[in-house]
């Protein structure tokens, strides 16, 4: 399976400029594959160090900040000398030793020429404490679950070379319109975890994938308690398991005393951060206006929290999956079609969605593409805009307003409808012609 993370690990092995890198993601997204992908790809050799089974690396990190002494150890462990530029250093489940984390800045500092990559899971929540993090000595890199287009890519690679092929205003084809709406609703039942989506193209067998995501489901929560410190994992837990009836309320804002009678902000924005900074649930800030720039109007205590994959949420809202096949009307449809849309568009935009409410209107998300504000409705079917949103576009004048939904690609008015499958393609979609 192809990620499009491979290409920005290419450019960072060529940069002029590189530091260390620290690559950031939830459990299982496949950060392990890609490192070790990656090595195999582009360097003579790769120097594999896993925290988490080899307890005692961390002597050496504990009681050495010169980096060619630890090079020298390094190497000794490994079997094979370490060669700047020619080796490539990946230093796994890096949370399990701060210190290792922290050395990436000498050898920012005196050994650049060695090329190490440090990930872990949880490892955003260990970032979150300045002491273990070498501000501005490394370069991120965060990794989610596939897109759309890296599921497509995995399971019908012609369907994705006509993907690739999609560019503005070019019309598609009633029958790869067809396809790919079918491969959209596949999405929506697997998602993007690597294990899911290797699964289905091994045994095409829905409940074998369903039994995946129970499990992943598990480990997560398990995690919580596992790395239990500071932050009481049962408001985790308990955060963690309010997201679909969250969701599912005809206002999606996170309500505190869904969780518990008398519930208070002081007592879960710990856990929600945690949350977040792991990589496990993505936060929109409400905006009271939707002005450029957007950040200067985030109204921090009104967000919505989404899951970091889709399939997941699926599983975890009990939603059967030929009710998405049949295209069946379901409460939930909303909500599960925000969070795909939400999920492709992580990472694409220079700012991170928002959305907008005003008495009775809300929009979905805004978006800021440039200095321009972009309102996104999103239909998991083919209707026609809400009053809501045609309202909004009234007395707003938005340069340009995007609706999501089954319905093709092509402009209505001052509105493009953008097909759910191409909500990756977003931001190029809207991009000013030259």
């Amino acid at each position: 399976m192809e990620r499009h993370a491979m290409q920005t690990l290419m450019r960072w092995k060529d940069s002029d400029d590189r530091k260390p890198l620290v690559l950031k993601g939830a459990r299982q997204v496949g950060k392990t594959w890609l490192m070790r992908e990656f090595g195999r790809r582009a360097y003579a050799h790769t120097v594999y160090l896993n925290f988490d089974e080899e307890d005692a690396l961390r002597s050496i990190f504990e009681t050495n900040k010169d980096p060619q002494r630890i090079i020298e150890l390094l190497s000794l462990i490994a079997g094979q000398k370490i060669q700047p530029r020619e080796t490539l250093i990946i230093f796994d489940e890096v949370q399990e030793c701060p210190q290792a984390l922290n050395a990436l800045k000498y050898f920012k500092e005196k050994a650049p020429d060695y090329h190490i990559i440090a990930a872990g899971s949880l490892l955003g929540t260990l970032l979150a404490q300045p002491k273990s993090y070498p501000v501005g000595m490394v370069n991120l890199l965060e990794l989610g679950p596939m897109t759309f287009a890296e599921f497509l890519a995995a399971t019908n690679a012609s369907l994705h070379l006509y993907y690739q092929s999609i560019h503005k205003d070019q019309p598609i084809e009633e029958i790869f319109h067809r396809q790919l709406l079918e491969a959209y609703d596949h999405y929506l039942i697997i998602g993007g975890m690597p294990e899911c989506v290797a699964s289905w193209i091994s045994h095409k067998d829905p409940a074998r994938i369903q039994r995946i995501q129970h499990e992943l489901v598990t480990i997560y929560k398990n995690d919580f308690s596992k790395y239990n410190g500071r932050v009481n994992s049962g408001r985790i837990l308990m955060v963690f398991r309010s997201l679909v009836s969250q969701l599912a309320k005809p206002n999606e804002k996170f309500v505190y005393g869904a969780m518990k009678k008398g519930a208070r902000a002081r007592e879960f924005e710990e856990a929600i951060e945690w949350l977040v900074s792991a990589g496990l649930v993505n936060r929109v800030y409400n905006v009271s206006k939707p002005e450029h720039p957007l950040k200067a109007y985030d109204q921090l205590q009104h967000f919505k929290l989404f899951l970091f994959d889709t399939g997941l949420l699926k599983t975890m809202a009990g939603i059967d999956n030929s009710a998405i096949l049949l295209g069946e009307a379901f409460q939930f449809k909303g909500p599960l079609t925000e969070n795909y849309v939400l999920q492709q568009l992580q990472g694409k935009l220079d700012i991170s969605p928002r959305y907008y409410s005003e008495g009775r209107t809300e929009i979905d998300f805004v978006l800021q593409i440039g200095s321009s504000i972009i309102p996104v409705e999103v239909k998991a079917g083919e209707d026609k805009s809400a009053p809501s949103f045609k309202n909004y576009i009234t007395a707003h004048h938005p340069s340009a307003a995007v609706r999501f939904s089954r319905r093709a690609y092509r402009t209505d008015g001052n509105i493009t409808n953008i097909p759910l499958y191409l909500a990756e393609k977003t931001a190029q979609l809207l991009a000013k012609s030259n």
